[in-house]
C-alpha cells in the first residue's frame, strides 16, 4: 500500500469537519514510538486482537493524547497477526465505506493514515465526543442487558444472547424503537453480507440524544474477519439470529431473514422492501473493491466472500 500525502476536501469534512490534517502519524509504528502507543492504549478498551489508541488532532497531525486530554479519534493499526494483517486498515475502511455510501448505513466517520514508516493505520472519529469536548453517554448491548465475563464467561460478547435478544432491548430502551429497529435489521443484513465475524454484544450501542432517549450509535468496527482469521460461523453471535436457537438445514437466505425481520416486530412490507433492497447486486461493491487499498489477493477474497454470501441470500 503506498502511502497518500493529503485528504481531500470531501473526506476532510466528513472526518474532521474540515479541519485540515496530514494522513501522515508524527510517528513510526515501530521500535521507540511503539512504547508510546503501548503505554497510551490502556485509555482505550481492546476488542480481541485489534489495538486501538487515543488520538487527537494538534498542530494539522493526529496526535496521541496525554494524561487528562479527552481523545476525539481512535486509532487502530494494523494486525499484528492472523493473515494479510497488513490488509486490516484498508479492510475496516473498505467495508465502513460500502456501508455508508453503498448501503446507507450510518457508521462512525473514517479514513486511512500511515506510520511515517509507511504502515497503514485506521482512524476514526468518536461520535461519543461533542463538539465542546464533553462525552455523550453511550451504552453497548452487553451493559444494557447486564451480561459480563463474571456472569457468562470469558466469551460472553459472542455467547449470551442472540440478536433476537438485541432486538428485544431495543424495544424495551428505545422510544422510536420502530425507526431504529429497521437500522438494526440493516445492519444484521450487512454483517451477513460481508462475513463480518466480530458483530458481537459489545459492537452494538446506543447513544443518548440531545433530548435525554436513546438511539442506536453509528455503526462501527464493520469489516470482513475472514480474510483474517478463516471461520466456518455465520453470525459472530453463538445463538445466531434466533432467541430459541433456530436452525436452517438449508442454509441462511431470504426466507431466514424475512422470519426475523418479522420476529423483530417489523412490518411485512418494510422487511420485504430491505431485502430486496440488500439482495441486490450493486455494480459499486465490485468498483470499490477493484479501487480500495487492499492487497490484489485480499480483493479477490474480499469479493468471494461477499458474491458468494449474496448467491446464499438470494436462494428462495
Amino acid at each position: 500500500m503506498t502511502p497518500f500525502s493529503s485528504y481531500s476536501i470531501s473526506t476532510l469534512r466528513h472526518l474532521t469537519g474540515g479541519i485540515p490534517v496530514s494522513p501522515i502519524l508524527p510517528f513510526q509504528s515501530q521500535e521507540a514510538d511503539i512504547i508510546r502507543l503501548n503505554e497510551n492504549r490502556g485509555r482505550i478498551s481492546l476488542s480481541g486482537a485489534q489495538s486501538k489508541y487515543s488520538v487527537c488532532i494538534k498542530d494539522g497531525k493526529f496526535t496521541l493524547t496525554l494524561e487528562g486530554e479527552q481523545g476525539t479519534f481512535i486509532l487502530k493499526p494494523m494486525l499484528s497477526d492472523f493473515s494479510f494483517k497488513a490488509d486490516s486498515p484498508a479492510n475496516e475502511h473498505l467495508t465502513m465505506q460500502i456501508a455508508h455510501k453503498v448501503f446507507q448505513i450510518d457508521t462512525a466517520a473514517n479514513a486511512l493514515c500511515f506510520f511515517e514508516n509507511g504502515d497503514p493505520a485506521y482512524i476514526t472519529r468518536r461520535y461519543d465526543v461533542a463538539a465542546d469536548g464533553s462525552k455523550i453517554q453511550q451504552e453497548d448491548f452487553a451493559s444494557l442487558a447486564g451480561i459480563t465475563a463474571d456472569t457468562y464467561g470469558r466469551d460472553y460478547k459472542y455467547t449470551a444472547l442472540s440478536y433476537e435478544d438485541i432486538g428485544l432491548l431495543i424495544r424495551k430502551y428505545l422510544p422510536a424503537w420502530r425507526v431504529e429497529m429497521v437500522k438494526f435489521f440493516d445492519l444484521i443484513l450487512f454483517n451477513f453480507l460481508f462475513s463480518n465475524g466480530d458483530a458481537h454484544l459489545k459492537n452494538f450501542s446506543v447513544l443518548m440524544t440531545p433530548g435525554g432517549d436513546y438511539r442506536l450509535s453509528p455503526a462501527y468496527d464493520l469489516i470482513d474477519t475472514r480474510i483474517h482469521l478463516p471461520d466456518d460461523s455465520i453470525f459472530a453471535l453463538q445463538k445466531g439470529l434466533f432467541a430459541d436457537g433456530r436452525s436452517f438445514p438449508l442454509g441462511i437466505d431470504n426466507k431466514a431473514f424475512k422470519e426475523f425481520g418479522l420476529c423483530l416486530g417489523l412490518p411485512e412490507k418494510v422487511v420485504r422492501k430491505e431485502l430486496d433492497r440488500f439482495c441486490e447486486d450493486y455494480p459499486a461493491v465490485e468498483t470499490m473493491v477493484r479501487e480500495s487499498y487492499l492487497s490484489d489477493e485480499a480483493k479477490e477474497h474480499y469479493y468471494q466472500h461477499y458474491h458468494t454470501r449474496l448467491v446464499s441470500f438470494l436462494r428462495a
